[in-house]
Formats: C-alpha cells, structure tokens, sequence
C-alpha cells in the first residue's frame, strides 16, 4: 500500500513531459520534479480482480499511470549487528501505454525514481539516497519475462525462469548492498484477490502482489566496509491509477515477519479528522502460505509513542500496540532506530521494525517494516 508516494511525487508540467519526450537538453535547461496536480485521462483503472501470470505480472504495467516494486528486510551479521535495508523503484507514465517511436533514443514517457537505504541500528545511523532518470537508452526500465527493474546501477535482476529468485544490487556514495533473494512462499494477492481499494469510488484501486518471505543472503557495505550478512526480505508491486479519497491525508503501512513464520500485512488509511478510511485492511498469511483477508475492524493499532524528527518537525508514531484477536496475537512494534525518516522529494517514514508479543498466550517475536505518510504534511491536493 504505497500509492501516494508513486502517484503524489513529482509529474512533470508540460515543459517536463518535452523534456522527456525529447533528446536531453543541456543540465541547466532541465526542468524541476514539482508536485503538481495531473489530468488522469486514458489510462487504465483497476476495477475489478483479474488473474495474474507470471512472471510477465512482475514486469510493468504501462496502461496505468503508476507503478512501484519495494524491496525491504531486516538482516544481521555473524556478529548479531542489525541492518534494516529498503530499496524500491517507482515509475510513472506521463501517457498511457507505451511510447510510439521516436528520432531520440532518449526520448520516453516514462519517468523511473528510486529510494535506496541502509539503517545501521549500532551505528545509529539511517543512509537513504534517491534518483531520478528517463526510461529511455537504458537509463531505467523495467520487464517481466526476464524479471527486472533497474535505475542505472540500481538493479533487480531475476536468476531463475520464474522470478522467485533475484539479485538486488544498489550503491551510493560511501553504501552498498549486494543481496540475493530467495522466495520461500506463494505470491500473495492482497484485498480482493489482489485488488486493492484505497476509496469508495470505483477504480480507485491498485493491483497489489507481495511475496512475504525471502530468505536473503549477501553483503551490506558502509563507509567503504562489507560486512556478509543474512536475513529476510519482503517484495511489494502495485500498479494503478488511483488516488487518495477525498478526506484521506496519509496512510500507515505494516509488513511484519513472525518467528512462527507467519506474515502481517495491514495499512490504514488515515482522514484528516482522525477516522479511518473503511477500506483499510490487510492480509494474514499463514505458515503454508495460505491468506486470510483482515477488514479494518479485525485490527486493533495504537500508538504507545511518538518520535518528532528534527528536520521537518513532524511527530510520527514511534511503537504500536497491534491487536488480531482472530489470530489471538497481541504485538508490540517499535522501530529499530527511531530516526528513519527518508528527507527525499517527498518526506515520509519508512524502517525497520522489531515485533515482540503473545500468539494464544505464548512469546512471539519477529521483524518489519512500517511506512508512514503525511505527517510532513497532508498528501491530499498534492497530486
């Protein structure tokens, strides 16, 4: 559930969507990423469930305005020190389908960003970077059959037929991580067999896939040092042409990994008066990988803490009390490193969470990672 973010960063006016269309113009002449309203005119809406093949459903959608693949997990090295890694690839059509042929091999339609970060919990420090390109002269691309996303030497790159097994490869500056990911469930369809509300009205939806478990395995590198390490990965994709509702000003997002290998996904949709949109929900996967759809009112979230970040002033919640009393768990979340706001074109929070609590009585513990937008500021009119 990550649809502001891809559809309320930056469209380019039409001076950007020349710029894109065209050959590059000198970099002074380059026109600045705005949040700007966008008509939404012939691009594709998910109405309705629709069946999935893969790995074709991996690749991109161009039909639809927008598109993200999220790649997030908690890993550690043989000495225990904790790792928390996020790297995801959006993109964003300026025309529906794809762009008819063109003089310029750099001409395009199609916008490619990414957000690439590492949190080190003993060094206490979250590293985040972003990109921009065209999707155009192998700048950035994406596709199914093979499986890959990649924003220059940012990469997801499929090892097998299927695209259960990958290799994410990112490097900025001074960090770095080289992972290989194993998927070890099922893909699952979220809300509706995989159609994902975000409103009341028809079409404001995106198709949303995950799979909740890789096993990963590799090297994160920081301040020039590689340390191996292994852990556990979460994969989203979501593609539509969609909207917050009306009242909507941001929305919390949970992906949680149990030790008794099950997994939680829940967003909630918050309004600016403090309700809940009632499309809110989630999914509960079970140990064979089997789903259970969560309806806002099967979870029960508060917020225990608050964390102000000292560069934008925002107060986002810090530790979460999650309630299923379906699945008799009672969670406590709270963030691995309080400091994980991303301070990209758009700020939000996003990082990785430790869980701890009781399914039927007995400890359980486990990793995660929460987003949380629009406490910067409200998303709504922003796109």
């Amino acid at each position: 559930m990550r649809t502001a973010i891809a559809i309320g960063f930056a469209v380019l006016l039409a001076a950007g969507a020349a710029w894109l269309w065209a050959a590059p113009p000198p970099p002074a002449a380059v026109p600045q990423l705005q949040l700007a309203s966008a008509a939404v005119t012939g691009f594709a809406k998910a109405y309705a469930p629709r069946p999935f093949q893969l790995p074709l459903d991996n690749g991109p959608h161009a039909d639809f305005q927008t598109e993200w693949w999220y790649y997030t997990g908690n890993l550690q090295d043989a000495a225990g020190r904790h790792f928390g890694y996020q790297l995801t690839f959006f993109r964003r059509g300026l025309t529906p389908g794809t762009a008819p042929p063109r003089t310029s091999s750099f001409a395009t339609n199609q916008i490619y960003f990414a957000h690439f970060a590492i949190t080190d919990v003993a060094g206490d420090k979250h590293h985040f970077a972003e990109r921009f390109s065209r999707g155009a002269a192998g700048l950035a691309g994406a596709s199914g059959a093979p499986y890959q996303v990649w924003l220059e030497d940012w990469r997801a790159d499929s090892l097998n037929a299927d695209g259960t097994r990958l290799q994410l490869h990112a490097k900025e500056g001074d960090f770095a991580l080289d992972l290989t990911l194993d998927t070890r469930k099922p893909i699952v369809a979220h809300g509706d067999r995989g159609l994902s509300p975000k409103s009341a009205e028809a079409g404001n939806a995106s198709y949303y896939l995950s799979y909740t478990r890789m096993d990963t395995a590799g090297t994160v590198t920081l301040n020039g040092t590689a340390s191996t390490v292994a852990g556990t990965s979460w994969f989203d994709h979501e593609w539509s042409t969609s909207a917050l509702g009306p009242k909507a000003v941001g929305w919390d997002w949970f992906s949680l990994q149990l030790d008794d290998e099950r997994e939680i996904m829940f967003f909630q949709m918050r309004r600016a008066d403090g309700t809940l949109e009632p499309v809110s929900g989630g999914t509960l996967v079970a140990a064979d990988g089997s789903t259970r759809r969560l309806a806002a009112a099967d979870v029960q979230l508060s917020v225990a803490d608050t964390w102000r970040s000292p560069a934008t002033g925002a107060a986002y919640p810090s530790a979460w009390r999650v309630v299923i009393p379906s699945a008799q768990l009672d969670l406590r979340v709270q963030p691995w490193l309080a400091q994980q706001e991303m301070l990209v074109s758009f700020a939000y929070w996003e990082g990785a969470v430790q869980v701890s609590g009781t399914s039927a009585g007995q400890a359980i513990n486990g990793n995660g990672y929460v987003e949380l937008t629009g406490y910067a500021g409200s998303l709504q009119g922003q796109f």
